[in-house]
């Protein structure tokens, strides 16, 4: 073999890997499409549900955010609203505040609870009655990189930490989630505006695909390419 075949053929070889490199990545792609679709439908089937009692102590630590998150609920208990929160927000209706209040439930459990958003601080609206309440199920945010930390000496909160505003607030053990309380239960007050809560999944995976299959294609026409001018000037 001379060396200019020699030549083609290892530049024909590496087109084909890199063809099949690229269609591996197309397939990848498709594969994480089908499982984001799947997840979407099912977080819409739980934020449509009907509302189910919230989860038991003893399976608190088994709750986790791809299984449960968004799942409606249902609390009766009373607003402990000596303990609300102010957390700083950025909403639709513009910069404030969610209000997050400790709710006591009738079996003990402390449940944070989210009651919409509030345009400045200001005292929560009167509780301590029994109530019932609905909401969606939102795990305890995580400190995020691009955010100021959390002062709980000063009261300034940037992040839904619910342990962290639970130690603050020395309210004990509280389950591990807090609920966006829903907006039907909060529109007679006026104050705070609930149902806020942002359902929102970054879906390209149809692009992604789309690309590596093109370029997967092109990589191959560039290996046809190659092969055929080898074949041409031994003939």
């Amino acid at each position: 073999m001379t060396r200019s075949r020699r030549a083609r053929f290892c530049a024909a070889l590496c087109m084909a890997v890199f063809s099949a490199l690229l269609f591996a990545l197309g397939v990848w792609q498709v594969q994480r499409l089908q499982w984001k679709t799947a997840l979407i439908a099912q977080v819409d089937a739980r934020v449509h549900a009907a509302p189910s009692p919230a989860p038991a102590p003893s399976r608190w630590p088994q709750l986790a955010r791809d299984k449960d998150e968004y799942r409606h609920l249902r609390l009766e208990g009373r607003f402990l609203d000596q303990g609300a929160t102010p957390v700083q927000a950025s909403t639709v209706l513009g910069p404030g505040y969610w209000l997050l209040t400790p709710f006591r439930c009738n079996d003990g459990t402390t449940v944070l609870v989210n009651r919409g958003f509030i345009a400045a601080r200001s005292a929560p609206p009167a509780g301590g009655d029994q109530v019932r309440i609905t909401g969606l199920l939102r795990m305890s945010e995580r400190d995020k990189p691009f955010l100021r930390d959390n002062n709980p000496t000063a009261n300034r909160w940037y992040t839904r930490h619910v342990q962290a505003i639970a130690a603050a607030r020395g309210l004990g053990p509280v389950a591990p989630y807090f609920l966006d309380q829903d907006a039907a239960q909060t529109a007679a007050q006026g104050s705070p505006v609930g149902g806020l809560t942002v359902i929102a999944f970054n879906n390209q995976h149809l692009v992604y695909a789309i690309t590596w299959f093109a370029l997967s294609l092109m990589a191959a026409g560039g290996c046809a390419l190659i092969a055929r001018s080898g074949h041409t000037k031994t003939s």
